[in-house]
């Protein structure tokens, strides 16, 4: 006989536990979160705004990565962090994630539900709800995971802070403070640029 719950209700669920991938895929309700070092987090539904600006940044990227083995994808695309000293498929995954935009090269780490590793880079785009979240708790989740590039975009200012990570000391560096008059050239993915005047042209 199986005893096992149904998870149909958030509300369900011990907002204090400590959840791996393997419940994550069993879960059937309706509410987004993610994973964070096997902690809940409740994902707020995302802005006109946000959404006007995640869309310009999918389709520039999108369109100059035709011709190249690398794919962008946006969220709700699940990317599946590993801990880097245990870094194989095989252990056990607590860090699940839903970055706004993010970058593969290595076609391998993708799957038929999710990116199991770091993706080159990672887009978040910011909100009131979620500031903390993307500037504090993503950013060193993304720098310990081994996401080689960073962008934090500002919608509401019109400008992305952009963090590369150095390979010898495993650390973020800033970058630069890019505003909507210029474009941001990718570091890790050769001849990619984003316009910034397009894509906040809407706003």
């Amino acid at each position: 006989m199986n005893n096992i719950l149904e998870i149909t209700q958030l509300s369900q669920l011990d907002p204090n536990g400590i959840y791996s991938y393997a419940d994550y895929l069993m879960w059937k309700f309706s509410e987004r979160v993610e994973l964070i070092k096997g902690a809940i987090l409740k994902m707020a539904a995302p802005s006109i705004s946000h959404q006007t600006v995640s869309g310009s940044f999918y389709l520039q990227i999108a369109t100059q990565l035709q011709q190249k083995a690398c794919k962008v994808f946006f969220a709700p695309t699940d990317v599946r962090l590993l801990n880097p000293s245990l870094s194989t498929p095989e252990q056990e995954v607590y860090t699940v994630v839903q970055p706004d935009l993010f970058v593969v090269c290595d076609l391998q780490k993708l799957d038929q539900r999710s990116c199991l590793g770091a993706p080159e880079l990672i887009i978040e785009i910011i909100s009131a709800s979620n500031k903390k979240h993307d500037i504090d708790t993503k950013f060193h989740l993304y720098e310990e995971a081994g996401v080689l590039e960073y962008w934090i975009v500002f919608p509401n200012e019109k400008v992305v802070n952009v963090f590369d990570l150095d390979k010898t000391t495993q650390k973020y560096v800033f970058r630069k403070i890019y505003s909507d008059d210029e474009a941001i050239p990718s570091s890790v993915l050769a001849g990619l640029e984003v316009d910034l005047n397009k894509v906040f042209a809407d706003l």
